[in-house]
């Protein structure tokens, strides 16, 4: 029908070109690698066409015959680096398994930083986002769940991560841009809130702190914040001996 708007597409099953001529000197491979490479050293918002094209040092029109759109090109890049997860057989228990994974996704969200910024559910079906479902589904078959709640689990816990690096992320990028040290930064922000807790306006919060065994590491914190969701899809004791 003229005038109608293109059709949705998957990327994964669009042939890997389609131009027609001898035989290209690269491949969709070396493109979303290029733009990686881009995106690692100098972030996201560098990576286009044109940059892409200097990389490899071709035609820039060219690369839409391998990828037509940003959108296609971004989730080729986000499978790209999801083929870094070393994903063996299940231990059998899953909360290792769930928590392994956890670090691992923290890790490459560390090795690419531009990747919160891209990563949507929207590119749930590429390859490497499929071997990890399976793998995720093939590690919760010993917790006695509903199947929903073990995709609500995996969910939640790569939201869980995406989340905590995101904030680490921004506090990292902030503190590039102070003039002093993060810790002398931290020292007068925590100089100042006991500040306000000795006026006794912030009785609850006074006792928490009083209560606090002191300073606790991100490492740290991230574990704790994995293990607790975890503990919430245990399976709950009728109390019946």
């Amino acid at each position: 029908m003229a005038g109608r708007a293109a059709e949705p597409e998957v990327i994964w099953a669009r042939p890997e070109r389609t131009g027609r001529g001898p035989k290209p000197a690269y491949s969709r491979a070396d493109i979303v690698a290029a733009a990686v490479r881009i995106a690692d050293a100098e972030g996201i918002d560098a990576v286009s066409m044109r940059r892409i094209a200097a990389d490899l040092g071709c035609g820039t029109m060219s690369l839409y015959n391998y990828v037509p759109r940003k959108e296609d090109l971004y989730e080729l890049m986000v499978d790209a680096v999801s083929g870094e997860y070393e994903l063996g057989e299940p231990s059998g228990d899953w909360r290792a398994d769930m928590t392994g994974l956890a670090r691992q996704t923290r890790a490459i969200m560390y090795r690419h930083p531009w990747l919160t910024r891209v990563m949507t559910t929207a590119y749930g079906f590429s390859p490497n986002a499929l071997r990890y479902l399976e793998w995720c589904l093939g590690c919760l078959v010993p917790l006695d769940v509903a199947p929903g709640l073990k995709m609500q689990l995996i969910a939640l816990v790569n939201g869980t991560v995406m989340a905590t690096v995101r904030n680490e992320q921004a506090i990292a990028e902030r503190a590039r841009g102070l003039p002093w040290s993060e810790e002398e930064e931290q020292a007068v922000r925590g100089a100042y809130l006991m500040q306000q807790v000795m006026t006794g306006a912030y009785p609850h919060l006074a006792g928490l702190l009083a209560a606090s065994p002191g300073p606790i590491d991100a490492d740290e914190i991230f574990e704790q914040t994995i293990a607790r969701l975890l503990d919430s899809f245990e399976p709950q004791s009728d109390g019946n001996a």
